[in-house]
């Protein structure tokens, strides 16, 4: 593997160019060191589907899909999209829950967090999705322990819910809800490298400023289009055995 990460020409190092936390943005703290850290995007990375998505075609008011394609127009951020779809839902907090506990996570994830915390990194997830979303699911699978980064849920009646975004940037290139290029620029801070995993377009500007990409979907295509380090996956196994194959590699090569 260590082999196949040096021959690559996809894999060269990258050029530098929740429980959800707290309701102020988490704050940079000196560097500590060189080693290496991980950030994992949630929906349709960490989690089989959309999870948002799912909540949307079975509780959503309509109006939602039409927020969706000025989204994907360009035509408005995604925190104005994912704010303005919350609004529409329609759900108690005991139908919220029961639908939660369908949702599947990619089965090898768990695997791969307890490799990366037997090498001394620390295991984030950064999402532009929904904090109760992601920590309710992944407390499910035995994952609960891992810190969440996202936007905040908040019930407003029975049946109605807005979204809240700690984390939002005003120099945001996507307009997010959870700037992941901040996010990631503390993590280099205080870790010195980060391993980013990810599959879609909501990685693609944050994954161009990561010191090494675990890419999935929509994401491997837009890495060889950029030319950023990366190597392709399909789940966490794979992903598991080229991030043990990187840290390897890059403490031989310190050595």
């Amino acid at each position: 593997m260590i082999d196949q990460l040096s021959a690559n020409p996809g894999l060269k190092p990258a050029p530098r160019a929740h429980r959800t936390i707290g309701i102020q943005p988490v704050m940079p703290r000196a560097r500590t060191g060189n080693g290496w850290m991980v950030q994992s995007d949630f929906d349709g990375t960490i989690s089989l589907e959309d999870v948002t998505d799912t909540l949307l075609e079975r509780f959503g008011r309509p109006g939602w899909r039409e927020l969706e394609a000025a989204w994907e127009r360009g035509e408005i951020g995604s925190r104005e999209c994912m704010k303005g779809q919350v609004l529409l839902l329609d759900m108690s907090p005991a139908e919220l829950q029961e639908h939660l506990a369908t949702i599947e996570i990619d089965p090898h994830f768990a695997g791969f967090v307890q490799a990366a915390r037997s090498r001394g990194m620390e295991v984030q997830v950064v999402s532009d999705g929904i904090d109760h979303v992601i920590t309710t699911v992944l407390d499910h699978h035995g994952l609960g322990d891992l810190q969440v980064i996202a936007n905040r849920l908040v019930q407003t009646g029975p049946r109605s819910w807005q979204l809240q975004s700690p984390y939002a940037s005003a120099t945001c290139a996507r307009a997010s809800g959870n700037c992941k290029c901040e996010r990631l620029a503390e993590a280099q801070a205080e870790h010195g490298r980060v391993l980013y995993v990810g599959d879609s377009t909501s990685d693609f500007c944050v994954s161009g400023k990561a010191d090494f990409v675990l890419a999935k979907y929509k994401l491997i295509d837009h890495c060889r289009a950029k030319g950023i380090a990366h190597a392709p996956f399909t789940d966490f196994s794979q992903a598991q055995a080229l991030m043990e194959a990187l840290v390897t590699a890059r403490e031989y090569a310190a050595a």
